[in-house]
């Protein structure tokens, strides 16, 4: 590297705490680091260290484990998460788009966003409360096709079906919910030319209150009721979009029950979402097809790593 003042060959002067090398110029004293692009936009963190943050989020630590961990404070974790979401929501909206599918699962999930919605205030952000997870699953390739984020009510249901609309192709295809009413309209205005559609309805008992907090409530008796088209009783399920719940109950720190690791910013909690699902769209080896989904689907024909995920 040569000084851009002096024009003199610099020499080696030590390393950041990136790792990057540093020089200075034997004249002017003047210090430069080498040339370098960062991994993310806006952080001076290596690839290495990215990649392990978000390898660690990826793998059920909080934010202050991932800290003590990678050595890295919280604050830079964090940003860290958010960019990397940023990468991921646009990765998924451009390449999971017109996708084939047969039979599609969607299902909602629970979190929270700074506290229950129980204990919400007037005072408290619009953001805070009750914040469910919308998941549509394709039974075969076990692609996510879509996701969303919101109140479970009527205008998050709607943005979801629109956005699954947006990712399947025009042909075709069986979709299965649980008996949430507004998946009825939405699913009827906006699928209507290409879905045939059924609602599993299950029927709870009633738990006692010591088991209520801990297990799940036992489930009495299941009712399939056709809404749309003539959808083929042997497939109406929702066991595997399900199972993909459980999966992000293990996987993403903000949805563990019973613990402080939830999220106190929506941004943070979609990111972590985004995130989630790009990687077990495209890194993740799912054991019953034994390749990624995105492989599966034939929207890949490898297997991503992290880098790749964000390049």
């Amino acid at each position: 590297m040569t000084c851009e003042a002096c024009e003199v060959k610099c020499q080696r002067f030590g390393k950041q705490r990136n790792g990057l090398r540093r020089f200075r110029c034997p004249q002017c004293k003047k210090t430069y680091t080498e040339a370098h692009k960062p991994a993310i936009e806006g952080s001076y963190l290596s690839l290495d260290r990215i990649t392990l943050i978000l390898r660690l989020l990826l793998e059920g630590n909080s934010i202050r484990s991932t800290e003590r961990i990678a050595n890295t404070d919280r604050n830079t974790i964090m940003k860290v998460l958010v960019c990397a979401g940023e990468k991921c929501e646009k990765l998924m909206g451009r390449l999971i788009v017109n996708v084939p599918v047969k039979d599609v699962q969607a299902d909602e999930i629970w979190s929270f966003i700074g506290c229950k919605e129980k204990v919400r205030r007037i005072e408290h952000p619009a953001e805070y409360g009750d914040a469910y997870c919308f998941v549509a699953i394709e039974r075969h390739s076990k692609l996510v096709l879509n996701f969303a984020l919101g109140k479970r009510d009527k205008t998050t249901t709607d943005v979801f079906i629109e956005g699954l609309r947006h990712a399947t192709a025009h042909q075709k295809f069986q979709i299965t919910t649980d008996g949430f009413a507004p998946y009825v309209k939405a699913i009827s205005d906006t699928l209507e030319d290409r879905a045939s559609f059924a609602q599993l309805i299950k029927v709870y008992r009633a738990t006692p209150e010591g088991e209520r907090r801990y297990s799940p409530a036992e489930v009495v008796s299941t009712e399939v009721v056709p809404v749309i088209g003539t959808p083929d009783p042997k497939k109406i399920c929702t066991s595997h979009v399900e199972r993909q719940n459980l999966t992000m109950r293990m996987q993403i720190r903000r949805f563990t029950r019973l613990t402080n690791g939830f999220s106190r910013k929506f941004e943070n909690h979609w990111a972590a979402l985004a995130l989630y699902f790009a990687h077990y769209n495209f890194c993740r080896v799912h054991s019953s097809i034994r390749v990624t989904p995105a492989m599966e689907a034939n929207i890949t024909d490898h297997i991503w790593d992290l880098a790749e995920l964000l390049a």
